[in-house]
């Protein structure tokens, strides 16, 4: 079963690897995000100088934003091979759904490991100090990976594959930004909008790789067992979503 999961598995590596491109996106979209916005900050007075975008700050933040673009990924990698017909066939294969969804899960891993360690170092060049904690940030970024992964893989499973560019691009992106605490500090605006943002994942991932990058341990997996929770749950509706696919389809 095991080696099956990864035969599929290398099958999906050598999709994405063809789209070079996307995937040159996804690792260069975090490293510009993070050269503006350090650029801005420095460019203001010191006096003016914004938490949030403090190199240690920030780098946290935008390693966690640069992550929801697995969503679109894996959503694409999904929809086309069910708008291909892709699927159908492979029903003849003696998988379970949930080596299916693994299969599309597991070659995204190195990716967002990747585009972490890419933006910690990176973040080298505008301050931040060389340390073990850049590959603790790497490891932290898998929960949210997974998270982000999970999401992609449930709507490539219910929608087309145009309308995940827009669920995953345009939907997600958004709600990751504005309800993450990267821009500005959530705690500002308070009410309804603070409890909605500490209620879903998207603070608690970048919490999580902000206290990695900042060795503040204890905080860690507090804030990754909230992320953890929403991926499963997530992952979960993903294989069940696929499997009843899989009866209907037969």
């Amino acid at each position: 079963m095991i080696m099956k999961t990864l035969a599929f598995a290398s099958r999906n590596a050598k999709e994405l690897q063809r789209d070079v491109l996307t995937s040159i996106f996804g690792i260069a979209f975090p490293i510009v995000l993070l050269v503006l916005l350090s650029v801005i900050n420095s460019s203001i007075p010191k006096e003016a100088h914004m938490t949030l975008f403090e190199i240690k700050n920030l780098t946290g933040g935008i390693s966690a934003f640069g992550l929801v673009f697995l969503s679109l990924f894996s959503a694409l990698l999904v929809s086309k091979d069910r708008c291909t017909a892709f699927i159908i066939r492979l029903y003849a294969s003696p998988l379970k759904p949930s080596g299916y969804i693994l299969g599309y899960t597991v070659p995204l891993i190195p990716m967002a490991l990747l585009q972490t360690l890419v933006t910690c170092l990176f973040a080298l060049i505008f301050g931040l100090s060389f340390s073990a904690n850049i590959l603790l940030a790497a490891v932290v970024s898998i929960v949210p990976a997974f998270l982000y992964i999970s999401i992609g893989l449930l709507c490539g499973m219910a929608f087309s594959d145009k309308m995940v560019g827009i669920i995953c691009g345009a939907v997600l992106t958004n709600l990751s930004a504005w309800l993450s605490n990267i821009w500005f500090d959530i705690s500002l605006v308070g009410g309804a909008f603070q409890k909605i943002a500490e209620f879903l994942p998207f603070i608690h991932c970048v919490n999580a790789l902000r206290a990695a990058l900042e060795g503040n341990y204890s905080q860690i997996i507090p804030e990754l067992l909230w992320v953890f929770g929403y991926a499963a749950v997530i992952f979960a509706c993903a294989v069940l979503l696929f499997n009843r696919r899989m009866k209907q389809d037969k």
